[in-house]
């Protein structure tokens, strides 16, 4: 019985698509086709694949071209596949290799040999696949991202305008701790506007500021021939920072609305030291509310890439060094670890003390974000709560930090209940 299946060599304006019925015995025959990557020339490419009978379609991962095409045969081919009279389980699957492991010999790349390899080398297990969520899966991960780029953008933000005031030679980042803090920005607001007094803007700072009335006048002194260009200069940074921070709420609502579903896993993530809800909803976002793609803390800490590489030869490991794995999560693992060392009676901070003189900080941080990897898994997968086991738990610090996280939860339009009914899970 024939058993179909297409490659796709994925690019901006055109698709090489192959078609081999992967059961015939002896050598490869391979139906070529070329096709446009308009909507409207995708959809026709699905149901050319639905009248040639194809079972799974392979594509390589090519920028973000591969987007759109699999978006089409999502909706429009794999379903259709799928309720065919006498289709086979695999039917209306598909796959999306990983470029580097579809690589051919330097100076023979072509477009149909790249789409042929692309078969023969899912047929051979040989590809590296990529594990691609729901349509509704990738909006969640679209917003998050999407707001780490503006939290990076508000950052750099931040270092522009403390450039900016140095070459003004006002020293005000010195002697605050946050340049976009309630009191730096009143004062830059004021400068902005045209203020020249160094008193008047020195008035400006909040009585908890650390800097006397004289060190700040001392620092804003050269506001009184400050030239127009700087003034408008920090002007337009302002500006810039209200919009960024404006959109960052406006996500942040977004998120807490497509994520009201799995509320419950978002509190119980944010219990976790080094976690919050915003953690929370990245990590949600990229692995889903249950984690249910991994079948084992194991998988998804290889998935991740925060555990040790393999490198095997004649029985001995040579290079130990992690993969890649999702750059998003091990970020998000590294910082929360980093965090978690810093929790007052927790067990990371315990662990910290453990290894680190051991293994330096670096490598110790990365225990640390195995460990919460394989915890996040167990709190998402299993349902369980987590409970700190630490040495010397602050009640105090425990409860501060339990009403903190409510508070958050709440003005994002969470509804939180006090009490949980799942086991409690350990670190």
């Amino acid at each position: 019985m024939a058993y179909k299946i297409a490659g796709i060599d994925v690019h901006k304006r055109m698709l090489a698509v192959v078609i081999a019925d992967v059961e015939r015995e002896g050598e490869w025959v391979f139906e070529r086709r070329r096709w446009g990557s308009a909507p409207s020339e995708v959809r026709a490419l699905a149901e050319w694949l639905l009248a040639e009978q194809v079972e799974e379609v392979v594509m390589e991962s090519t920028a973000q071209y591969w987007r759109p095409v699999w978006g089409i045969l999502e909706r429009e081919w794999t379903p259709r596949a799928r309720q065919r009279a006498e289709a086979p389980a695999p039917a209306g699957t598909l796959h999306l290799a990983q470029a580097q492991s579809n690589r051919g010999r330097p100076g023979r790349k072509r477009d149909f040999p790249d789409a042929e390899r692309l078969v023969k080398r899912l047929v051979a297990q040989e590809l590296v696949l990529s594990f691609v969520p729901a349509p509704e899966h990738r909006l969640w991960r679209t917003l998050t991202r999407t707001k780490y780029q503006l939290t990076r953008n508000r950052v750099q933000l931040r270092n522009r305008l403390e450039a900016l005031l140095e070459q003004a030679h006002l020293k005000l980042s010195m002697l605050v701790s946050d340049l976009l803090g309630a009191s730096a920005r009143r004062m830059l607001q004021a400068l902005a506007d045209g203020e020249t007094n160094p008193d008047a803007l020195a008035a400006l700072a909040d009585t908890r500021l650390r800097a006397s009335p004289e060190q700040l006048r001392d620092a804003l002194g050269a506001c009184a021939d400050l030239h127009g260009v700087y003034r408008r200069l920090v002007k337009m940074a302002l500006d810039d920072l209200t919009l960024l921070e404006r959109q960052i709420q406006q996500l942040d609502q977004e998120i807490a609305a497509l994520l009201r579903p799995s509320q419950d896993a978002v509190g119980r993530l944010a219990e976790v030291p080094g976690l919050g809800v915003d953690s929370a909803h990245q990590i949600i976002a990229e692995v889903g509310p249950t984690a249910a793609t991994f079948p084992s803390a194991s998988n998804l800490a290889s998935w991740v890439g925060s555990c040790p590489g393999t490198e095997e030869s004649a029985e001995e490991n040579q290079n130990r060094r992690p993969p890649k794995g999702n750059r998003q999560m091990r970020r998000l693992l590294n910082q929360a670890a980093n965090a978690a060392v810093h929790c007052k009676g927790s067990i990371f901070q315990l662990l910290y003390r453990r290894y680190a003189p051991r293994l330096g900080h670096n490598q110790t941080i990365s225990v640390i974000a195995h460990r919460l990897c394989r915890l996040v898994w167990k709190i998402l997968h299993e349902g369980v709560t987590y409970e700190e086991r630490g040495p010397a738990v602050n009640e105090q610090a425990h409860q501060r930090r339990t009403a903190r996280m409510i508070r958050t939860l709440r003005n994002l339009g969470y509804h939180v209940e006090f009490g949980h009914t799942q086991p409690p899970v350990t670190a």
